[in-house]
């Protein structure tokens, strides 16, 4: 499995970080568009991992995700290029797979050299970007050309940013729990504190 090398920062306003990316020198590869995710619960029922399959716009991949550890290489996945979205949904559930929570977000993808940043948007939270790159060193590197402080780095899954937000969310909440998370539902309760 490939490891990750990210990081998020929270509570970002979108408008001026991509005006920092632009003087960064980073380009837009993908503007901003709607994307869709399944969860699958995994047969050990481990809350540190997942099988996703997500409608990312121009492309639908397979993903098996975990955590080590909460931290900048904690992270670990392997990932597939999959021909359609709904089939690999109906491959997952039919082969036994139950599904967990169905996801809706907004994404903006941008390059800076090697590096790539995403504008993330969620419902119920305040958007937050995440830095991924080949190098520990390349992800400060970017964080710091963005005007970002290490002392406000995030790490971990999209719960670690719901954290940031609902202070109040037990330790062993996770986001995946939720079954529905899209826009036009209304904030679940036990994201009400």
């Amino acid at each position: 499995m490939k490891t990750e090398i990210e990081v998020k920062f929270v509570d970002v306003d979108i408008s001026e970080i991509q005006r920092q990316l632009r003087r960064a020198g980073a380009h837009c590869e993908y503007p901003m568009r709607l994307m869709r995710r399944q969860v699958f619960y995994l047969v050990d029922r481990n809350k540190d991992a997942y099988v996703r399959v997500r409608d990312e716009g121009d492309k639908a991949t397979m993903t098996y995700k975990q955590f080590d550890e909460i931290g900048l290489h904690g992270a670990k996945e392997v990932e597939v290029v999959v021909s359609h979205f709904e089939d690999a949904r109906s491959i997952l559930q039919n082969s036994g797979l139950i599904p967990k929570s169905y996801q809706e977000t907004k994404r903006e993808t941008w390059k800076l050299g090697e590096v790539e940043v995403v504008i993330d948007e969620w419902p119920w939270l305040r958007p937050f970007i995440e830095i991924e790159g080949y190098s520990e060193q390349a992800v400060r590197d970017t964080a710091a050309a963005l005007g970002f402080s290490w002392d406000d780095a995030v790490f971990g899954a999209a719960t670690e940013a719901y954290r940031q937000q609902y202070t109040d969310l037990p330790p062993d909440f996770i986001m995946d729990d939720v079954p529905e998370i899209r826009f036009d539902a209304p904030l679940p309760e036990r994201l009400k504190g």
